[in-house]
C-alpha cells in the first residue's frame, strides 16, 4: 500500500469477512485514480486459509484495539486517507473520522454506535452467535454456513451465499459484539463516536433494505445521531440488498455509488 498518495483509500472489513474480500473494490478504486489498500484487523492472517487455521490469533481484540491498529497505519501516510468500512468496519471508519484521522468516510451498513438504542430481532439473532456465551468475549467466533446464510446471504441465492461463505468467511473476535451490546451502559464505551465534531470530513452512511445483521433502521438511527452537527453527513439506501452488499454480485453498485459520492464531495 502506497503511503504517499493524496487520495489514499483505506478499506476496513467487519466481523467474519477477510480483508481480501475488498480485492474487487481495490481494483475499481485504483482504476478511478485512487491508491487503495485493505490491511486486515490485528491478528488476521494474510489469507482466508491462514486465518481459519489459526483462529485464536484474532481472539481478544476489541474496538479500541482495531481503531488503534488503523490509526498507526494512517500515521505512515502523508495525508489523511478516505476510510471505507463495512459493518463493524463502518463503526471503525466513523471513529477514525470523528477523531480527525480521516479525510472522509463511507460507513456501509455500519454496526450500531453508542446512542443507537433499539436493535431489531434479526440483529439480535446475529449478535447472539457470540453473546450467548460470555466466554466468547475472549475467544474467536466463527459462523456456520447456515448462520452466514441468515445474517449475510439472505438476499442472494443459496448457491451464491454458499460460495461467498467458502471464499471469504473467517473467525473473528467476539469482544466487539460484547462492547457494542453494552455501549449505552458505559460512559466510556469504545463504540462511542464523536458525532458532534463539526470540523470533520464528509460522511456517507448506507442502509441495506434486506440487511438482517444491520437493518436499515439501524443505519438511519446512526444517521440521526449526527443531526446536530453541521458537518456533511449523507445517507444512501440500497433496496433489497443484504449484508453481503460489498461482496456479492451487486458489489459494483455500492462501489460506484461510493465513488460517485466522493466525486460529488470533491474527493
Amino acid at each position: 500500500m502506497t503511503a504517499s498518495a493524496d487520495r489514499t483509500v483505506l478499506f476496513v472489513h467487519g466481523l467474519w469477512l477477510h480483508a481480501d474480500s475488498w480485492t474487487p473494490w481495490i481494483e475499481r478504486f485504483r482504476a478511478a485514480g485512487y491508491t487503495p489498500g485493505a490491511p486486515g484487523w490485528p491478528g488476521t492472517g494474510a489469507s482466508v486459509e491462514e486465518t481459519r487455521r489459526n483462529p485464536e490469533a484474532v481472539a481478544g481484540y476489541g474496538i479500541d484495539d482495531v481503531v488503534d491498529h488503523y490509526a498507526r497505519i494512517i500515521k505512515a501516510f502523508d495525508a489523511k486517507p478516505i476510510v471505507i468500512g463495512h459493518s463493524f468496519g463502518g463503526l471503525i471508519a466513523q471513529r477514525l473520522l470523528g477523531e480527525d484521522l480521516a479525510a472522509a468516510a463511507v460507513a456501509i451498513d455500519p454496526a450500531p454506535i453508542k446512542g443507537v438504542i433499539f436493535l431489531p430481532p434479526s440483529a439480535l439473532r446475529v449478535a447472539s452467535i457470540a453473546l450467548r456465551n460470555p466466554a466468547n468475549r475472549k475467544r474467536a467466533v466463527a459462523l456456520t454456513e447456515k448462520q452466514f446464510r441468515y445474517g449475510f446471504g439472505n438476499a442472494v441465492t443459496e448457491e451464491e451465499s454458499q460460495d461467498l461463505f467458502e471464499r471469504w468467511a473467517v473467525p473473528s473476535p467476539g469482544k466487539p459484539l460484547f462492547e457494542a451490546s453494552s455501549a449505552n451502559l458505559s460512559r466510556s464505551s469504545p463504540a462511542k463516536v464523536d458525532t458532534s465534531n463539526e470540523t470533520r470530513g464528509p460522511l456517507l452512511i448506507t442502509g441495506g433494505g434486506s440487511d438482517r445483521t444491520v437493518p436499515k433502521t439501524l443505519s438511519k438511527a446512526t444517521l440521526n445521531l449526527y443531526r446536530d452537527s453541521s458537518a456533511v453527513t449523507d445517507y444512501r439506501e440500497f433496496p433489497d440488498r443484504g449484508h453481503t452488499l460489498t461482496i456479492d454480485g451487486g458489489w459494483q453498485d455500492v462501489a460506484d455509488a461510493s465513488l460517485a459520492w466522493l466525486g460529488e464531495r470533491g474527493l
